[in-house]
């Protein structure tokens, strides 16, 4: 089972509202700087980032008695040799403290954060207007829905096939003192009403792993991303906007996300304006060198912006 039950959640906000408490702050990367710093040379644990951030093994001394039991009541401690490792995070996003999967995140049902989540915050909050009735679709962490509580939405859906980020949602909103509405849901599908505000930042990778938070299926990975065009605008109330944070492959210059959601977007009827933007002309390079990706020249971060009449 992927949920995290009541008492593990309990005891995963209790541990972050200590590091809210000792000001923790930890910026994320992308696993393979990761794993090139820690490759730097073997160092011991000496802090709260070594232990939640860089995921490192530590003497259970390191950390306070509160901390230690909140780990162990979270399930979320292993043995490693002589010593204790934490397999959850933390990472801080502007003055939010953001939970999630611990490094390496190997685990199918692992829920991630990094670059793409700032990339993707940076943009929603650029870009997202006033809304009554926000989702955040395929939420993860929940990081973009807890964002836009800053515009007091009567409703907030944090949405997600995987429970494990479900889990962390839940604990991610507590930490924030806001209310959510958490649906395990496929897409939309058990969503209900009409929506102001679609915001997403799905998988677009394609993953032999099958590991949910990553492969978006299709050729290159694209394939949940125009899934989510073609179901999500006829969710949208008069006035709505979809803001849609993904990646796309370029095959001999052309962008093959642009051109399978080019036709869902011209059949639309209620499109008052459309916005493309390349937000990183290249991300995830080293994926270049796969089996999957050998005609692929670059994978871009792309945003799109639809908003309806």
């Amino acid at each position: 089972m992927t949920e995290l039950s009541d008492t593990q959640i309990d005891a995963l906000i209790q541990l972050g509202r200590e590091l809210q408490q000792r000001d923790y702050k930890f910026v994320t990367i992308t696993p393979a700087s990761h794993e090139r710093v820690l490759a730097r040379a073997s160092r011991a644990a000496t802090g709260l980032r070594d232990v939640f951030g860089w995921n490192l093994p530590f003497e259970p001394g390191l950390v306070s008695a509160s901390v230690l039991a909140c780990l162990e009541r979270a399930q979320l401690l292993e043995p490693h040799a002589d010593k204790l490792r934490s397999t959850v995070r933390f990472s801080t996003l502007g003055p939010r403290l953001i939970a999630h999967s611990g490094f390496p995140t190997h685990d199918e049902h692992a829920v991630f954060f990094g670059p793409d989540t700032y990339r993707f915050a940076a943009f929603i909050a650029r870009a997202a207007r006033a809304a009554r009735n926000i989702v955040d679709l395929g939420c993860g962490t929940g990081a973009g829905g807890l964002l836009l509580s800053e515009q007091k939405p009567q409703r907030l859906v944090l949405s997600d096939t995987n429970l494990r980020a479900l889990s962390f949602a839940r604990v991610n909103a507590a930490l924030a003192g806001v209310e959510v509405e958490l649906i395990h849901s496929d897409i939309l599908q058990s969503v209900n009403g009409e929506l102001d505000l679609i915001v997403a930042n799905p998988p677009y990778m394609r993953d032999q792993a099958g590991r949910t938070y990553r492969d978006g299926g299709g050729s290159y990975g694209e394939e949940l991303s125009v899934r989510i065009v073609r179901e999500a605008l006829p969710r949208l109330a008069a006035s709505g906007s979809l803001l849609l944070y993904t990646g796309a492959p370029i095959v001999a210059g052309i962008d093959k996300f642009y051109e399978s959601v080019e036709p869902i977007l011209a059949q639309h009827k209620r499109i008052a304006q459309v916005e493309y933007e390349e937000l990183d002309v290249d991300v995830f390079g080293e994926e270049l060198s796969t089996p999957d990706y050998a005609e692929v020249e670059r994978i871009a971060a792309v945003a799109l912006t639809v908003r309806l009449m």
